[in-house]
């Protein structure tokens, strides 16, 4: 019985990142996202050696040279055909500032892809199709991509897999290598402690991001295709919408403040701010900014609004360094306009450096690996080379450390209706330890979470209240379930559960209250009481 851990950084704007159980070959990565306690699924280490036959690198969201496993084991192949696919299902969770940024980032890879020696392939369509008729054409042996926990885009590189499986090669069908970018190098959750408490005090390591690989030359004769503009992009997006109104899903778009204002459950006016700031993790920024009159060149904020950082990886790393020194002033104007980007996204201590650099992470510009290496190089720096163990020396430091780290999970089972854990107040997933097993034995699919805020999960700079762990919940049945779930909930999260199932019912089969506590938030209720409830309370 497999129980995985999957820590993941899920984007505060939508506050929504499971694995396939087929058998496929995995770069090996040792990670807490790779670990596992006695797994039943086959899992082969990749020794990618050199080797005569073309490589597929799918790039996703990855978008960089710098830290990419996959490109370092892909390089050893005398082949690498790098590829980008405009598909709408990746597309579609991306909004048009993140479209905008998308191309910019796409622009630069094939400036650096060039600079090697390669290029970047550009097509369009469904990425099982593109990637069939590619493997084809370039007689590829093995394929590259990014290991992926949504829900969505693990069912469509099943897809993809499930399409070059039904081929027919001479020396057998080409090989599925997932690769990831680990914080920490944990080989087996056996060597973790069940105390977050303990767990902190083994002050693990983190890897160290890896240099760019030197790629072979490429001698293929592709037709390349071209990078679209951003209007062209958004008419390919429209052409053909494929949502479906009546599947559950559709309940990814209600907002729990859309729900509560349509039954007309209004919070108090001391609550509108919380609920408002709950809702996606939404951040009120001050617009007063700006952009000079005089050109600020290699300026890092490409889009129209001019409010989030994008590019290539270079420029992005130019602006982390500039917004991790702040504090200590510059006469450069590209950090003067990020210093001033920081200070009007500051509506409260570290929330600049996720609403600048979000999208960069999100797209994987940078790895989140390399932003906690330059955060921590740079406290060395500022501390003869030490770190204190009372906790960074500026808040720009903190603030990236604490974005970067990641949400986590355990999965543990392949097959039965899915029951979803949530745990209560001062607890993470591990308070289940002695029912996971035994749940899943029973026939069942059984997730446990550590709700954002708590454990080793990350700990973002956000306003938090019920409403905001309810809206995580429903985002985490949607993208990482990815099917209605039987909702436990203990104390707290039984709170939570209850909210979740009578806002998003079309979520919830079921939902079993264990010890089950009140409100969070002193002196609110979204559903007035009637005279009959005030009574039994």
């Amino acid at each position: 019985m497999a129980l995985l851990v999957f820590p993941r950084f899920l984007p505060l704007t939508s506050l929504s990142p499971n694995l396939s159980s087929r058998p496929q070959t995995r770069l090996h990565c040792p990670s807490l996202a790779m670990a596992s306690m006695s797994s039943t699924r086959t899992r082969t280490e990749s020794s990618v050696g050199e080797n005569a036959g073309a490589a597929v690198l799918w790039f996703k969201h990855d978008l960089r040279l710098d830290d990419h496993p996959g490109l370092a084991a892909a390089s050893r192949f005398r082949k690498v055909v790098p590829l980008y696919v405009f598909d709408r299902r990746i597309l579609s969770r991306f909004s048009d500032e993140m479209l905008e940024v998308l191309l910019f980032a796409l622009e630069d890879l094939r400036k650096s892809l060039k600079d090697q020696g390669s290029g970047l392939l550009i097509r369009f369509g469904t990425a099982e199709n593109v990637i069939q008729e590619l493997v084809k054409e370039v007689k590829a042996t093995s394929i590259f991509v990014e290991e992926e926990v949504e829900y969505e885009l693990c069912r469509l590189m099943d897809l993809v897999r499930e399409a070059i499986a039904k081929m027919s090669f001479p020396k057998g069908n080409p090989r599925f290598v997932l690769w990831n970018t680990p914080l920490y190098d944990i080989k087996n959750l056996k060597d973790l402690p069940e105390s977050y408490h303990e767990f902190k005090k083994l002050k693990f390591s983190a890897i160290s991001p890896i240099l760019p690989p030197k790629l072979p030359n490429f001698e293929m004769d592709l037709t390349w295709g071209s990078i679209p503009t951003l209007d062209d992009l958004k008419k390919f997006m429209n052409d053909c919408q494929a949502k479906s109104k009546d599947s559950w899903t559709s309940i990814r778009e209600i907002s729990a403040e859309t729900v509560l204002h349509k039954n007309q459950f209004v919070p108090s006016s001391n609550q509108v701010e919380g609920l408002h700031l709950a809702k996606s993790g939404e951040i009120k920024q001050n617009n007063s900014y700006e952009h000079s009159q005089s050109k600020i060149q290699e300026s890092v904020f490409v889009t129209q609004s001019r409010n989030i950082v994008g590019g290539g990886t270079t420029g992005v790393l130019n602006a982390l360094a500039a917004y991790l020194r702040y504090l200590e002033g510059t006469v450069r104007d590209d950090w003067k306009e990020v210093h001033e980007k920081l200070r009007n996204a500051e509506s409260r201590e570290g929330a600049s450096f996720g609403t600048l650099f979000g999208s960069a992470l999100g797209l994987g510009i940078i790895s989140r690996r390399r932003a906690h290496y330059e955060a921590t190089k740079y406290e060395k720096e500022r501390n003869a080379g030490f770190l204190s163990p009372f906790g960074y020396s500026a808040a720009t430091i903190a603030a990236v450390a604490d974005t970067i780290y990641s949400m986590e999970y355990a999965v543990v089972g392949d097959e039965g209706p899915a029951i979803l854990l949530v745990h209560g107040f001062g607890a993470f997933l591990e308070h289940y330890r002695d029912n996971i097993s035994g749940i899943a034995e029973g026939g069942n699919r059984v997730w446990a979470i550590t709700l954002l805020g708590f454990g080793k999960s990350e700990k973002p700079n956000v306003v938090y209240t019920e409403v905001m762990w309810a809206e995580l919940l429903k985002d985490f049945i949607i993208e990482v379930v990815g099917e209605p779930v039987h909702l436990v909930g203990n104390s707290m999260g039984g709170y939570f559960v209850a909210i979740v199932a009578g806002l998003w019912p079309a979520a919830a089969k079921s939902v079993v209250l264990i010890n089950t506590a009140g409100n969070v938030v002193p002196q609110y209720s979204s559903v007035p009481f009637s005279e009959v409830r005030k009574l039994r309370c």
